[in-house]
């Protein structure tokens, strides 16, 4: 049996991963010059953001927290980019997109658990 603790540090690290990808992936589109690890840190400060916005805001305010949280995920994706306003929301728009569509079917690949 996997401790939960260590089957959420397995999730989390995969779900970053992917994320790292896609950003990747969006950003070289985008014709941006940074590598992998640029889309790590960014994918991992989007993280961090999230859960401290869900973290202060409480569930009662998700909505609030998610438009909190995505303001600043597009602050981080401007400097680690340096990028203007415009440029990182249509790449987070397609990075969101594209997140949404992996998540739909990433989950299946592996079958029922």
């Amino acid at each position: 049996m996997i401790d939960v603790t260590l089957a959420t540090v397995i999730v989390f690290l995969i779900s970053l991963v992917i994320s790292a990808i896609i950003i990747y992936v969006v950003t070289k589109i985008f014709g941006e010059k940074e590598g992998f690890g640029t889309a790590l840190l960014t994918a991992f400060i989007g993280a961090i953001i999230y859960a401290a916005a869900y973290y202060f805001l409480r569930p009662e305010l998700g909505w609030l927290a998610s438009i909190i949280g995505g303001i600043a995920w597009l602050i981080a994706l401007g400097v680690l980019y340096s990028i203007g306003w415009l440029k990182a929301l249509g790449i987070a728009i397609i990075v969101w997109i594209i997140a949404a569509i992996v998540s739909f079917f990433l989950p299946t690949v592996i079958g029922p658990l």
